[in-house]
């Protein structure tokens, strides 16, 4: 990795930067996957049986919050949500496995609160891992999936497009993620015991609603009618047992997307999955601070593409104009045919986007105790896996009617830039755009400036896209999309996870969870009782994968479908070919493509490092700015604040600790309560003067109802640089104040 000023980098590659940041304030990335298997349910009458099984299983869980000041979060493609604090951290979460009766046919699931997986952190996991645990942990079963969260630290993904944002590569964040991700498989490993899996599913119906409901609209109208709703309701989980039948956890699975904290959020998250297995663990652990519980609660992503956590609707936010309050037009999401103002409004709306984000993951939390209360259906059976390597570049196969059919080299449409509503675009573009004359032929003129003009070979097989960022043809100054993706699947029993590499609609998921679960019946893999699911965006970022008919409708979504329209055929057609490999006694590998090349070493960053901090004339680190009140009690629901004069978080990421504590005076010792993975605290970072390294530390505590009465006090943990010499850790107390009851 370099370090490069702007000044020293080729003109036209600095143009290209400046351009494409403008360009891609919003269009960046949004989610994949989903859940349960089409039509089959939990009950003995349907095949899953209640004999119990015995495996080695185990559970981790460690910190991977990357730099929480002065980077670029990761999601919503947005050049100026440059983070400011800390109100959740980020974790990887991990769950091990392993057949009893032979314990080398193991599995390793990885639920990570980043915004979509990425082959070079995969790559680094898989050779720590591997490294440690020879024949036992390798690239065919380790699965890298991400809870699609976007108020998380960005600039970790490998490939250009997603970096630009972030002004390149940020290494920090790739090796928190990557350092915390391998310690909780490790922790799972360490803990591996006999124990049970058992399987079952509820609905939760106000947790997602669809913000495409006209490109949904665009599939047949006989396949629509299979279902009762646009979204897939339903939450699976697998439930983890010791052999007494206590619980350890569980691996839940629903499609909602992780943007109910909006994009001028400038607080490090880890939206509804995060707050959602926070609250669960909290319930079950209250007395262990977050990251330290043994219980692991995990809220995993599904087919996740066109859902949203913003379940009131997106309406119109125009002040002065007759369309204000007004629900969006339908068909492009627009207001006065424009994208701006159209916002999706969770159910929390007239509180805050916080507060909507601990209702979605309080849903969620619901339906996941609503499973756990039941008796479930044992699983048992075999652990197997299959994983390999697809180019998607012009690969052609052969459709199901006879007829072959190819993908094609990445390439974002110009609806990928008109946002959704959850993040809207900017500019003039607008979803639902397949036209070959867009509103503004300005961008027609200029796209060539910013990737190469595709030859017509591509627009023709990208058809009918418009083609925007024709990235499969941009390789400096290195790739800026993904063409070589993962294919893998895990299997338990009758259980089969399928490990996406991009975004599923809602009805995309649905036919390759039918398709894959057809194949394992009709080849005697699994009987009628093959239940399936997805999980991802994991191990490849390869942005959506709509269905032929939402592609043609060319929303957000189908823009986003980087492959062309046959991108989720091949997919069926490649899941669908692997499933011997899950049989009771598979051998042998299937063939692959070749792996990505690791693009890490040629990344760039546009980032300047930490230059020195300082404290201002008569304060030392740590001191108290502004304190907490002390003549009067606080009571629940107050804001507890103090400001202290602080020094750059990049020093010093903290993890597995905390920038902050709210302590309490007990016995005469104090003891810490509250942590920086809190909701109920914010860590807030100002710069004060660049020139002179000056800047201050806010911590709030918003005191929860049921708070002890009692004697209290902030805490903030820093570490400050000096222009020569070592980063030295400090800490600042406020005042003592009190709670009343």
């Amino acid at each position: 990795m370099y370090l490069v000023d702007p000044s020293s980098l080729p003109s036209d590659l600095w143009g290209v930067v400046q351009s494409t940041m403008q360009l891609l304030h919003h269009g960046l990335l949004c989610l994949t996957a989903y859940l349960a298997s089409a039509n089959v349910f939990l009950d003995d009458s349907n095949g899953v049986r209640g004999v119990s099984a015995q495996y080695l299983l185990g559970l981790g869980i460690a910190d991977i919050t990357g730099p929480v000041v002065e980077t670029n979060m990761m999601g919503y493609a947005s050049l100026s949500q440059v983070d400011t604090g800390l109100h959740l951290r980020q974790r990887s979460r991990a769950w091990i496995i392993a057949d009893a009766s032979n314990s080398s046919n193991r599995i390793v699931f990885i639920n990570a609160d980043i915004a979509m997986g990425d082959t070079g952190v995969r790559r680094s996991v898989v050779s720590a891992l591997s490294s440690q645990y020879p024949d036992l942990y390798n690239n065919e079963n380790i699965a890298l999936v991400s809870t699609h969260q976007h108020s998380g630290v960005g600039g970790y993904l490998e490939d250009l497009l997603p970096q630009i944002t972030a002004l390149g590569y940020v290494k920090e964040t790739a090796d928190a993620i990557v350092a915390g991700t391998v310690l909780a498989v490790q922790r799972a490993h360490n803990n591996l015991a006999p124990g049970k899996l058992s399987l079952g599913n509820t609905t939760i119906v106000d947790g997602n609603l669809n913000r495409s409901p006209s490109a949904y609209l665009a599939n047949p109208a006989e396949e629509r009618a299979r279902y009762q709703y646009d979204q897939d309701k339903d939450m699976t989980l697998l439930r983890f047992d010791d052999e007494s039948g206590n619980a350890r956890g569980f691996l839940s699975f629903f499609a909602v997307h992780g943007t109910s904290i909006y994009e001028n959020n400038t607080l490090v998250s880890s939206d509804n999955k995060g707050m959602a297995a926070h609250l669960y663990e909290a319930m079950i652990e209250p007395d262990a601070m977050p990251g330290n519980n043994t219980f692991v609660a995990g809220f995993t992503q599904s087919n996740v593409g066109d859902t949203s956590p913003n379940t009131l609707g997106a309406f119109c936010e125009s002040p002065g104009q007759p369309w204000d309050g007004q629900p969006c037009e339908f068909e492009h999401s627009t207001c006065g045919n424009k994208t701006e103002d159209c916002h999706g409004r969770g159910p929390g709306f007239m509180i805050s986007d916080f507060e909507s984000n601990k209702i979605i993951g309080q849903r969620q939390v619901n339906g996941a105790k609503a499973i756990m209360s039941q008796t479930l259906p044992a699983l048992t059976g075999p652990v197997n896996y299959v994983h390999t390597y697809m180019n998607m570049s012009f690969r052609q196969f052969t459709l199901p009617d006879g007829t072959t059919a190819q993908t094609c080299p990445p390439a974002m449409g110009f609806s990928f830039a008109g946002g959704t509503t959850d993040g809207p675009g900017a500019f003039d573009f607008i979803q639902g755009d397949n036209s070959s004359t867009p509103q503004n032929p300005f961008w027609e003129i200029v796209k060539g400036a910013v990737t190469p003009l595709p030859p017509q070979e591509q627009i023709d097989c990208q058809s009918p896209k418009p083609i925007l960022l024709n990235t499969g043809y941009a390789h400096f100054p290195y790739e800026w999309s993904p063409n070589t993706v993962d294919i893998q699947m895990l299997r338990i029993g009758n259980f089969v996870m399928l490990i996406m590499p991009g975004e599923l609609t809602t009805m995309a998921g649905r036919r390759i969870r039918e398709a894959v679960r057809a194949k394992l019946i009709s080849e005697g893999v699994i009987g009628d009782d093959a239940y399936v699911v997805v999980a991802g965006p994991a191990n490849t970022y390869a942005h959506y994968v709509a269905t032929r008919e939402e592609y043609g409708v060319q929303r957000y979504e189908g823009a986003s479908t980087i492959f062309g329209p046959y991108t989720l055929e091949a997919y069926i057609d490649k899941y669908t070919s692997l499933v011997s490999f899950l049989a009771d006694n598979a051998t042998g590998k299937p063939a692959s493509d070749p792996a990505p090349v690791d693009q890490t070493s040629k990344a760039i960053t546009l980032r300047t490092p930490v230059v020195f901090d300082e404290t201002g004339i008569g304060h030392k680190f740590g001191d108290v700015l502004t304190d907490v009140r002390t003549s009067s009690p606080y009571k629940a629901g107050e804001a507890v604040i103090a400001t202290f004069v602080g020094a750059n978080p990049r020093n010093n990421l903290r993890l597995e600790q905390t920038f902050l504590s709210v302590d309490q005076l007990a016995n005469g010792q104090w003891k810490p309560v509250r942590s920086d993975s809190h909701p109920s605290t914010t860590y807030q970072w100002t710069r004060t003067s660049t020139i002179i390294g000056t800047s201050t530390v806010n911590i709030t505590w918003i005191v929860e109802d049921g708070t002890p009465a009692g004697t209290y006090r902030l805490t903030y943990f820093g570490d400050s640089k000096p222009i020569i010499g070592s980063i030295t850790p400090f800490v600042g107390h406020s005042s003592n104040f009190t709670i009343s009851s």
